[in-house]
């Protein structure tokens, strides 16, 4: 059961990543197309009407996509200042309280950005030139940040469990 959970958990991670890396090449093709737009003005073309809009929300939307891979596959930058110091088991018990920060701020970044979005729906903001709902940002920020929870949650459930049955080539590892 833990198995399968952990590959779903995994997979979901990558699914956002690359959904978010889709935004960020959405973003690159964006601003290439604006750049050149503004090099050959004097050929009747322009800038991407709202590219630094755009630009905005889809380079939002890829952060919040990498944060649920980047804690289920353990790629945060971390200061293992004290790893070689301690043994196998004080280390797996500072993974733990690792993974319960973690999964503190991912709810809490959670929790404020339901609230921003809960906040720009209920007065109808837009952007400026494209006349974007900003809710929409929010929204699928949110869809991630689900995501985000789901992850850290099962982290942490993953540090308890390397905690209490530790596998024996952790053990060697450590």
């Amino acid at each position: 059961m833990y198995t399968t959970v952990s590959k779903r958990i995994g997979q979901l991670a990558q699914i956002t990543a690359l959904l978010g890396g889709l935004g960020l090449f959405a973003v690159i093709i964006v601003t290439c197309v604006s750049v050149a737009g503004r090099a050959l003005d004097g050929l009747g073309l322009g800038p991407v009407p709202g590219d630094i809009e755009l630009v905005e929300m889809g380079i939002g939307f890829a952060v919040f996509s990498t944060l649920p891979y980047a804690q289920f596959f353990r790629t945060h930058a971390r200061v293992d200042l004290f790893k070689p110091a301690f043994g196998a088991r004080p280390n797996r018990l500072l993974d733990l309280i690792g993974e319960l920060l973690m999964c503190a701020l991912t709810l809490g970044l959670s929790w404020r950005l339901w609230l921003g979005m809960l906040d720009k729906a209920a007065y109808h903001e837009t952007t400026f030139i494209l006349q974007i709902p900003l809710v929409w940002g929010y929204r699928a920020a949110m869809a991630v940040m689900v995501v985000a929870c789901l992850v850290a949650l099962f982290c942490v459930l993953r540090a308890i469990r390397a905690l209490i049955r530790p596998e024996p080539q952790t053990e060697a590892q450590s």
